[in-house]
Formats: C-alpha cells, sequence, structure tokens
C-alpha cells in the first residue's frame, strides 16, 4: 500500500476523538473499580477487540502472520509496560484535579517522546518541530499552573507529568516494534502489535491481581458491560495511533495529538458540567499554535 503524506494526519486526529470517548468512560469506571482497576478495564477488554482487528486486516489483506523477532518483542514488551504506568498515573492524576487540566498534564509527552525518539530510534528534530513541541509544552505549563492565591498541589503535577513519560516512552516502545517487523505492510504491522501488545499487557495485569487482589478482578469482570464499551474504544484508538506510529514520527503524531485537549474541553463543558477558566483557554490557544506548526513542519 503506497503512503500518502496526510495519512498519518487522519489517523492522529481519529485516534484522538475516539481516544477522549475512552478517558470519559475510564473515568466513571475509576469511581466504581478504583485506579488499578480501571486501569486493566482498558487492557483486559480491548485485548478481544485488537486481535479482532487484526485479524480482520489479516483476511482482508491476505498477508502471512508476521513473524517476531527478538527486537519485537523487546520493544512490544518496553512499550506495554510503559503504557499500563502511563494509564495508572493518568487515572490517579484525574481524580485528583479537573478532567481537562489532568488531560492537559499528561500533554508533557510530546516533549519525552521528542527525546526518547532522537535517543531510542535516532528520529531527529527540525526547528519547526522543536517550535511546535516548545509552544504546545507552554500551553500545559499556562493550564496546569495554579491559580492565584491558591496553594500548589504537587502530586496531581507529579502525576500528571509522569505519566506523559510512561505514554511517550510508550509510543517510542510501539513504533520501535513496528519497524522491527520485516516484509510487512504498515497496517498489518500496526494491527499486529496492538494484538500483541494488549496480550502482554492484559497477562501482566491479570496475573497481578490473581497475585494481590482477586477480588478486584472479580468486580472488573462483574462490571463487564460498561467496561466492554470503555474497551472497545480503547482498542479502536490504539489502532488508529498504531497506524499513525507506523508510518510518521511519533514526536509529530504526539504533537498533532494535543487536539485532544479541545476534545475534552468540549466533553467537559457539555456532558461533566466543568468549566474552563481564562488561563485554560490561553494554553488552549498555545497548544493549538502547537498543533499548527507541526503540520508545517
Amino acid at each position: 500500500m503506497v503512503i500518502e503524506p496526510w495519512f498519518w494526519v487522519v489517523f492522529t486526529l481519529v485516534a484522538a476523538l475516539v481516544q477522549t470517548g475512552r478517558n470519559v468512560m475510564q473515568r466513571g469506571l475509576t469511581e466504581t473499580l478504583g485506579t488499578l482497576g480501571a486501569t486493566q478495564v482498558r487492557f483486559l477488554y480491548g485485548w478481544p477487540f485488537g486481535v479482532l482487528f487484526c485479524l480482520i486486516v489479516l483476511t482482508v489483506t491476505g498477508a502471512p502472520l508476521p513473524h517476531p523477532n527478538a527486537a519485537t518483542w523487546m520493544w512490544t514488551l518496553g512499550g506495554g509496560l510503559s503504557q499500563i504506568m502511563g494509564t495508572f498515573l493518568f487515572l490517579a492524576a484525574m481524580r485528583e484535579k479537573s478532567f481537562v487540566v489532568a488531560t492537559a498534564l499528561t500533554k508533557f509527552e510530546p516533549v519525552w517522546v521528542a527525546c526518547f525518539g532522537l535517543v531510542f530510534l535516532g528520529d531527529s528534530l527540525g526547528p519547526a518541530l522543536t517550535i511546535a513541541i516548545a509552544a504546545a509544552t507552554a500551553g500545559v505549563l499556562v493550564m496546569s499552573w495554579p491559580a492565584r492565591g491558591a496553594q500548589w498541589a504537587l502530586r496531581p503535577v507529579l502525576l500528571g507529568v509522569i505519566s506523559g513519560a510512561g505514554f511517550g516512552m510508550a509510543s517510542i516502545g510501539f513504533r520501535g516494534a513496528i519497524r522491527s517487523l520485516e516484509n510487512t505492510s504498515f497496517v498489518v504491522g500496526a494491527s499486529f502489535i496492538l494484538a500483541l501488545g494488549l496480550c502482554i499487557q492484559t497477562a501482566v495485569l491479570v496475573g497481578y491481581m490473581l497475585w494481590r487482589d482477586r477480588s478486584l478482578l472479580m468486580s472488573i469482570l462483574r462490571a463487564w458491560r460498561p467496561s466492554l464499551l470503555a474497551g472497545a474504544f480503547g482498542a479502536g484508538a490504539s489502532q488508529f495511533w498504531f497506524l499513525a506510529f507506523a508510518v510518521e514520527s511519533a514526536a509529530r503524531v504526539r504533537t498533532l495529538a494535543l487536539v485532544e485537549i479541545i476534545f475534552a474541553q468540549i466533553i467537559s463543558r457539555r456532558f461533566l458540567s466543568q468549566n474552563s477558566s481564562a488561563k485554560e483557554w490561553l494554553g488552549m490557544a498555545l497548544l493549538i499554535a502547537g498543533v499548527v506548526l507541526v503540520l508545517q513542519s
């Protein structure tokens, strides 16, 4: 399949939109299942959909099942564990602050992605992309800065920033895994790594809960109706993220992904009855400027 220059833009925008919906669903599940339980929902109930997507792609394309090598396993394992950490800390951050700000705090991720991509994958940064990442980071700082007279809340800030680092390393890990597959189209490679990653993540989390908290695992299984929809949205978002990683550098993809802030703002105002301050609007304006710059880089 010929890779068109605009493919990664479409994949990223769709992924960001679907992921915003999944975040809202997981936020509700956090109240009943706790942070770890809501984290597991994303993987346990996303796993069947990830495998289904892979099977559909293999059937439609007629391509053989890819053969992962040692590098593939290494990258996928690293990306999967980093994503578990990022998701857990992200949900913990959402319990500390509003939906929009908690989402914004994780958006230090492009900085982490740029650094990790340069170190581990050799992805270079041009001047335009560097400025775009700087503008996006400035937007995050503005949005997360405490109001005048308010006391600093260090915990949610650290949770959000470290969560972004986890997601950043996950992006690099999964992109590295897709690139490590030989003689495989980007669609097949992305779908296969998604299914493989979800299998690893589900096995790790189920094993942990069987060891430490079996009652939580039973609670997750009983909450299958809302969890199944969250899992479907999560797997759908990941499918498009992986397609974007397969055709473009993770730094550009994750910087453009900041449009998720706009989607989160719309959802928080309409469905969660949360209002944004002028400071948060200014931060979002800077984020939008970063998005525009990354499209021009």
